[in-house]
């Protein structure tokens, strides 16, 4: 039977919507519009039919079937459970303005994988409900993945990488900035820093071994790392073509941090699935990105939000420079990118949490509303390579879904203030405010 409410959004009371989705009970969501991520021109009054945790119709106007509970989303807007494709589910809060390096010899993996548990919770509530995490050491992704999945944890589907493969000293060395006269896990080494295409090759099948979804590999050097150049080439390319040969042999894909035009186009040429950050790629680089069909993941918000951080005096000068030039090159590349017509998916790689300023920022640079909603949902559910379950509202997909209170292709920071969240057919946040578990 359904019930009219008129709370935020109309939607239908928090003990009915909780029971419907914790008892495995038939619902149906009356949506007053709905934008399904699957290109489409949004519609009005159609109502999604949910069974278990798979959307099993989507049907115009609204209806209610004998015996579903029914969740009143009818002034709002609903779209699919967002993606972000850049995130480091490893992150941890910070404490007081600690330098990178103490944070990293303060906790051990335990306390890391503790930690993580919180943004999981957060980034689900705000409307993200898939995330994919590219790079986090000792197996913490997996394990906060494995917790997720089997319910002791509330968070998004994960798709991880785990340690992100790396040169000596480039962009993902973890002993960079220590002192050299430290011991080390050769192990815990072997398994982030390579050398040649043998060592690449005996890494990416460790990685698929132990559970990875995806490569992360480190061709350039970093913004927010010490000691290396964000221009240059670190990796060989004999290197790089190890590393996507074997993790394509292996039926994964491969993402690549790159900064520098160099590490970019090689990347592409050698058969990149995506390119991280991009920050000088340049109007041939968007060519090669069209010829092979790679995405790129432009992560706009997590320079200016280290720029936050450095002028509260919590970077050094080196990464302070190097953030401050990549801001200047980042806008003009995207909006370039984007018009030269690559394929672009959604992704912050901000963290501990989310923020969700990216939205706004990619406007800023040209991309449309619904091409910036698309970015977020069936883009980047294609760059996963899981179309068929997540990223659009259609029958069969699972019950992922969103709302906001108005229009995000009239005003897209809506997306910055999610009032609703299911995951799976289960409702994590209603009216604006978390669902206890």
């Amino acid at each position: 039977m359904q019930r009219n409410t008129a709370p935020l959004l109309c939607l239908y009371l928090f003990s009915a919507a909780a029971s419907a989705a914790a008892s495995g009970n038939d619902i149906v969501i009356h949506a007053g519009r709905l934008i399904d991520g699957a290109g489409g021109a949004p519609r009005t009054q159609v109502s999604i039919l949910i069974k278990d945790d798979r959307i099993a119709s989507v049907q115009p106007g609204f209806i209610t079937p004998p015996g579903a509970e029914v969740i009143d989303l009818s002034k709002a807007t609903v779209l699919p459970g967002l993606i972000d494709a850049h995130k480091h589910m490893a992150a941890a809060p910070r404490r007081g303005g600690r330098g990178a390096v103490v944070e990293r010899g303060a906790r051990t993996s335990l306390d890391a994988v503790l930690a993580a548990t919180i943004p999981a919770r957060q980034i689900l509530e705000e409307g993200f409900t898939a995330v994919r995490s590219v790079g986090a050491a000792d197996g913490i992704d997996l394990a906060l993945k494995h917790a997720v999945d089997s319910g002791v944890v509330p968070g998004p589907r994960m798709w991880v990488s785990l340690e992100p493969l790396s040169p000596s000293g480039g962009h993902g060395d973890p002993t960079n900035a220590l002192d050299p006269n430290l011991p080390f896990d050769p192990l815990r080494l072997a398994r982030s820093v390579v050398t040649g295409p043998i060592e690449v090759m005996a890494a990416v099948r460790d990685h698929h071994k132990r559970g990875a979804d995806l490569i992360k590999i480190m061709p350039s050097g970093g913004v927010l790392s010490t000691g290396d150049n964000p221009h240059l080439q670190l990796m060989t390319n004999e290197e790089i073509k190890a590393a996507i040969d074997t993790a394509h042999a292996l039926g994964m894909k491969v993402a690549a941090h790159a900064q520098g035009k160099a590490a970019v186009d090689n990347s592409l040429r050698l058969g990149v699935d995506s390119i991280e950050h991009g920050t000088y790629a340049d109007e041939e680089s968007f060519a090669l990105f069209k010829q092979h069909g790679a995405w790129l993941v432009p992560t706009i918000i997590v320079a200016m939000a280290t720029m936050d951080r450095s002028s509260a005096g919590e970077t050094s000068a080196e990464v302070t420079a190097k953030v401050s030039e990549a801001i200047r090159y980042k806008d003009k590349m995207v909006a370039g990118a984007y018009a030269a017509g690559v394929k672009i998916a959604f992704g912050t790689d901000v963290g501990p949490g989310v923020d969700v300023r990216e939205f706004g920022l990619l406007k800023k640079d040209g991309m449309t509303p619904m091409d910036i909603i698309l970015s977020a949902t069936r883009n980047a559910a294609d760059l996963i390579g899981v179309q068929d379950r997540i990223g659009s509202v259609q029958e069969g997909r699972y019950a992922d879904l969103v709302a906001t209170s108005g229009d995000p292709l009239t005003d897209i920071t809506e997306l910055e203030r999610v009032q609703f969240v299911m995951k799976g057919g289960k409702v994590y946040k209603l009216n604006g405010k978390p669902v206890p578990q």
